[in-house]
């Protein structure tokens, strides 16, 4: 019997959502993936799902989602992922496609057949907040929802307050916040201090691999487009920190916070409003914070799943 956490991944890849893939495959049992438009659209995050099952070789399920959010118009992120998603990385056409395009079906149905499995979310959370719908009992089956988004600072990088997962879909974040499930965010805040670059990638492309190689290229796309963004060599790895808070939660620093996302603000729209008052906070502690990260250990374990891969 293994004792890694059992894991489903939501997800649309996506440049970090593809090196969160590589390091749940290696340090949790994947019960399966399921695809949501945010990073780029739904035909080609859950083609990018695809492409990564077969290249790691997992014997998983793919379930695609939401091709959009619960109200509105989708946001994508072509410029930081590139046009379909993995940066200027091309790999094979999948030999097999998506097992369905119901991931909200598939969702409730999984954690109805066994109790106990963490869900990570490093998208918009529309996949979610539609399962929590169709049976809001989902929230005291599963072990965890460790999210990728928000900040605790306040700090977006959309827009000035919010960040990209959340604002692409703040009504999905704001009833999954509301669902009294157990919350983790890993946010900006956290995941800018995990930062990863070409000198990370020359290490990968030298391994010689089908997934050193690709890792290479991702982290090097990734770098051309930080240098241009925020003039630095290494940009934030941001979805495999919400992957090892689950298998390996030793490495981060976390507090229980009420958070809540707002919704209505015509500059905070998006934002995830965390109450640091302590004794006079607003409402109870829904979610779990994370402050700190030991970046080495973290960056270390993203590049042993590469090798081990």
């Amino acid at each position: 019997m293994s004792d890694r956490p059992r894991m489903i991944l939501d997800c649309d890849p996506g440049v970090d959502d593809a090196m969160a893939i590589i390091a749940a495959a290696r340090f949790a049992d994947l019960v399966g993936i399921t695809t949501v438009a945010g990073n780029v659209e739904l035909e080609h995050t859950t083609a990018n799902a695809c492409r990564m099952r077969e290249l790691l070789g997992l014997d998983v399920e793919v379930h695609a989602g939401a091709d959009g959010p619960l109200v509105g118009v989708q946001e994508f992120a072509h410029e930081v992922h590139g046009a379909t998603g993995l940066g200027d990385l091309v790999l094979p056409d999948p030999a097999r496609g998506p097992d369905s395009d119901g991931a909200v079906e598939w969702l409730v149905e999984a954690t109805r057949a066994e109790e106990g499995i963490h869900l990570v979310p490093v998208g918009p959370l529309t996949n979610v907040a539609l399962a929590l719908r169709a049976d809001p009992g989902l929230a005291d089956r599963v072990a965890s929802v460790t999210i990728m988004g928000g900040s605790a600072v306040g700090v977006g990088n959309v827009t000035a307050a919010a960040e990209f997962n959340v604002y692409a879909d703040p009504e999905a974040a704001d009833e999954v916040f509301r669902s009294g499930a157990p919350l983790t965010m890993m946010g900006l805040n956290l995941t800018h201090q995990v930062r990863m670059g070409s000198a990370h990638g020359a290490v990968c492309g030298a391994l010689g691999t089908p997934v050193g190689d690709a890792m290479a290229q991702l982290l090097e796309f990734y770098t051309v487009f930080h240098l241009a963004e925020e003039e630095v060599v290494d940009g934030p790895v941001h979805d495999p920190c919400a992957v090892l808070a689950v298998t390996h939660p030793e490495l981060f620093e976390f507090g229980m916070r009420p958070v809540h996302v707002e919704v209505d603000g015509a500059h905070t729209r998006g934002m995830t409003v965390v109450d640091e008052r302590g004794p006079r906070a607003e409402g109870p502690a829904n979610c779990r914070v994370a402050y700190r990260a030991d970046a080495e250990a973290a960056i270390d374990l993203v590049m042993q799943a590469v090798r081990e891969a």
